[in-house]
């Protein structure tokens, strides 16, 4: 019987056929555009391509003049920076706020739908917004000057020392909703008996989050992780919207290093440098991901 099943068994290869004829589209773009745009841009990297690109290799030179640039070290230090607070205070605040929607408190339906509505506006938007209300001549500082408070001062977007963190705000503001909807939707996948468990056994609910949800959330923290790490390496639009890269260089990221100097500076060889570095930076984020989700770490029966 049970070499008359495996003989009526299609080989691995040809399971689930129709499903893998229609993935061919996807796959072929991947491969052709997405890859071999990649290969080519490392490729050219190692070229002084100009205005248009040309197979002159120089070796590192590209690389060796992109890490001896101020403003490239400005925008790694800033993307550092806005990096790290970026993912903690993300997932602690939309954390927090998941865990006080999943009170089951009344309005909830709004209030979720407040807190996320930032995430559909576009990052130009965001800018433009954070910008008019971080403005020191009619924003925040205006306004608290206005109510008796003169000396009050809060202008980040104007201060180099402090124009990153000027992003960052506007950053949290728009992104912090989709971390407590993904975080939310976590703890709704919880067993309830888990928590009147913990409620017999006396254990305090900061103790049952912390050694008991937590873990048991470890895959929406990673997926979490990696959307948020993803768009901190692209970030782009903020900057433009909110500074233009200003004071001076002080609020420049490594996007808008990759754009200026590919289309505006057309110098696409240092463009082809700065662009692979961020390559690097996005593998060094997805690869450990893909290891955690699909790698050997897990053992089937």
């Amino acid at each position: 019987m049970t070499g008359q099943a495996k003989a009526g068994r299609p080989f691995k290869l040809f399971r689930n056929l129709n499903s893998k004829i229609a993935s061919i589209p996807m796959i072929l773009t991947a491969m052709v555009i997405f890859l071999g745009g990649t290969i080519w841009t490392v490729i050219y990297s190692f070229t002084n391509s100009k205005l248009l690109p040309r197979l002159n290799f120089v070796g590192i030179e590209q690389y060796q003049r992109l890490w001896a640039a101020p403003r490239w070290v400005v925008s790694i230090e800033n993307l550092a920076i806005y990096g790290i607070l970026s993912l903690i205070f993300s997932l602690v605040i939309g954390f927090m706020l998941a865990a006080l929607m999943d009170q089951k408190i009344r309005f909830e339906n709004t209030f979720r739908t407040i807190f996320l509505y930032p995430f559909a506006l576009s990052f130009i938007v965001t800018g433009l917004v954070w910008q008019w209300i971080l403005n020191p001549e009619f924003g925040v500082q205006a306004v608290v000057r206005s109510l008796g408070w003169t000396s009050f001062s809060f202008d980040p977007l104007y201060t180099s020392e402090i124009v990153i963190y000027g992003v960052l705000i506007a950053a949290l503001w728009q992104g912090t909703g989709l971390v407590m909807c993904l975080m939310l939707a976590g703890l709704r996948g919880i067993d309830e008996d888990i928590w009147k468990a913990s409620r017999v056994d006396g254990i305090p609910m900061w103790r049952t989050y912390l050694f008991v949800i937590i873990p048991m959330m470890r895959p929406v923290f990673i997926t979490t992780l990696v959307i948020i790490a993803s768009g901190i390496v692209k970030v782009y639009d903020l900057v433009v919207a909110q500074t233009s890269g200003g004071p001076g260089i002080s609020s420049e990221v490594p996007a808008k290093y990759v754009y200026d100097y590919m289309f505006q500076a057309q110098n696409l060889g240092q463009g082809f440098a700065a662009s692979t570095m961020m390559l690097l930076t996005v593998a060094i984020i997805v690869i450990p991901w893909a290891y955690l989700e699909f790698g050997g770490g897990r053992k089937r029966g």
